[in-house]
């Protein structure tokens, strides 16, 4: 866990146990690699209420997560959640456990402003800690998108 330093947190969801579905967990640990520090930065794991003070602690909250769904793997989009429904359907082998931690600060009325980079990846089944090529590939372009996102954050 991560002291706060800053008003905006990066996020990383996954189970790097489940190959593609830890790309969150691992985008994470290459801006921490780069020392990367206009945003806290934090491994969220595969998500839950243990999360939820942190979450409502930030003015900001940017989340990496994988997305199963009809985009290419390694395919990189950012979408502005306000409640569970507006989540991508197939949000990584976690998703309800994400989605309810959301809905639980929005109903507590102490809701971040939340921004979800998802990572699109094929399949959330296979066991191993490697990623695919495709969703390694996408690791800078994610990092990139998210340091842009955060520059542009009025806080």
């Amino acid at each position: 866990m991560t002291s706060q330093q800053n008003k905006i947190l990066v996020l990383g969801i996954g189970n790097i146990l489940l190959n593609d579905e830890g790309v969150g967990i691992h985008v994470v640990a290459a801006l921490e690699k780069e020392g990367y520090n206009k945003a806290d930065l934090m491994d969220g794991g595969t998500g839950g209420f243990h999360l939820l003070g942190f979450i409502q602690s930030y003015t900001t909250v940017v989340m990496i997560d994988a997305s199963l769904d009809d985009f290419p793997a390694g395919h990189i989009r950012i979408v502005r959640p306000k409640y569970a429904k507006d989540f991508p359907k197939q949000l990584s082998a976690h998703e309800v456990g994400l989605k309810d931690l959301l809905d639980a600060a929005f109903l507590l009325g102490n809701m971040p402003e939340i921004f979800l980079v998802a990572v699109s990846v094929k399949d959330f089944q296979d066991m191993g800690m490697d990623l695919t090529p495709e969703v390694e590939a996408a690791i800078p372009e994610a990092m990139r998108q998210i340091k842009e996102l955060v520059e542009k954050i009025d806080i």
